[in-house]
């Protein structure tokens, strides 16, 4: 009985930048190979990815520290109507830190609202794996 071959799947990586997400695209398209054929094997295909990816790095968040952790933890065990200053100081602490970010205290309730929902999904994170 003879085996049947099959093609290998290329392993799936995740895209550092936007620089590898437009390679993946060009490669499933065809135009990779179009242009190749067109340019040569040096078309300058991999410096434009490198640029690229370095221009439009995708963030990965910082992993939460334990104290920050307990912080959260803390925060997301009440229900809260206000967010007192001294409180949005430490969130935002932890969030610029996480996220690598620059954000500065607010008076915009949805601003706020939306660090504090970034800062809940990754604590969920958190805790799901340690559930």
């Amino acid at each position: 009985m003879e085996k049947k071959q099959t093609k290998a799947k290329p392993k799936k990586t995740k895209s550092k930048g936007l620089g590898d997400t437009v390679e993946k695209v060009l490669e499933v398209t065809g135009v990779a190979k179009i242009a190749k054929w067109i340019l040569g094997e040096d078309c300058g295909c991999e410096e434009r990815k490198a640029k690229l990816n370095e221009l439009f790095k995708y963030r990965k968040p910082e992993c939460l520290l334990e104290h920050e952790y307990q912080y959260l933890e803390n925060w997301f065990s009440e229900t809260r109507n206000a967010v007192k200053p001294s409180q949005q100081r430490e969130l935002l602490l932890i969030y610029n830190r996480v996220f690598k970010t620059n954000t500065q205290t607010t008076n915009c309730s949805s601003c706020l609202r939306e660090l504090i929902d970034k800062l809940r999904a990754l604590y969920n994170t958190y805790k799901d794996e340690n559930a």
